[in-house]
C-alpha cells in the first residue's frame, strides 16, 4: 500500500453486492484503498454455486474459507476445503469452486488488485434483501471478463452436481 491510512472495516461493513456469479461479497478493502496492491472482498455463497474454469493472467488469488465448504479445483485436480482451508491459485494457473455445504464464506484476495473491475462488472449493488440463492449468470460473467479483463474464462465449471454436500466429507 503506498498510503499510510489504515483501512479498518467491522463484521458487515463494507459495500455489498450482488455477484452473477453466485452470491453476495461485501468488499472489505478495494484496489484504490490499497493503492492497487490488493482487493479484498467476503463473499457469502449458496449451496451449488460454482464458476466457470477461469485464470487471473495478472493476479493471484486466495481464497481462505471461513465457513462451509468449497471444492476447489486447481492444477487439474479437485482439492476439498472446510472451515480454515486455504487455496492460493498462482496468476495463470486455471481453477473453478464448488460450494458444497448449504452456505460458505470466504475471504478472497487478488493481488495487485486489477481484477476488481471484473468483479464489479458481473454485479449490482444489494440490498439487505437479496437472497445468496440466486443463479449464476455465466452470459453475465463473460460480458464483464471482455469489457473488464482481469479474468479469463476457459470453459464451464469442472464438477458434477453429485459432488454437491459430499466432496469435504469423503475427501473427494
Amino acid at each position: 500500500m503506498t498510503d499510510t491510512a489504515a483501512i479498518i472495516r467491522a463484521e458487515g461493513e463494507g459495500e455489498r453486492l450482488w455477484f452473477y456469479g453466485g452470491g453476495v461479497f461485501t468488499i472489505k478493502a478495494s484496489a484504490a484503498e490499497t493503492g492497487g496492491s490488493f482487493f479484498m472482498f467476503e463473499d457469502t455463497m449458496a449451496q451449488g454455486k460454482m464458476t466457470p474454469l477461469h485464470l487471473h493472467p495478472d493476479e493471484e488469488e486466495a481464497v481462505y474459507v471461513i465457513e462451509g465448504e468449497l471444492l476447489v479445483h486447481v492444477g487439474g485436480e479437485n482439492h476439498p476445503l472446510g472451515a480454515g482451508g486455504l487455496c492460493v491459485a498462482p496468476r495463470g494457473v486455471p481453477h473453478a469452486l464448488l460450494v458444497t455445504s448449504k452456505i460458505a464464506r470466504v475471504l478472497a484476495m487478488l493481488a495487485p488488485g486489477r481484477a476488481e473491475a471484473f468483479y464489479r462488472g458481473a454485479s449490482e449493488p444489494a440490498t439487505a434483501d437479496t437472497d445468496v440463492f440466486g443463479p449464476v449468470d455465466f452470459d453475465r460473467l463473460r460480458l464483464s471478463a471482455e469489457r473488464n479483463g482481469g479474468i479469463e474464462i476457459l470453459g464451464p465449471p469442472p464438477f458434477d452436481m453429485s459432488q454437491i454436500g459430499s466432496a469435504v466429507a469423503t475427501g473427494a
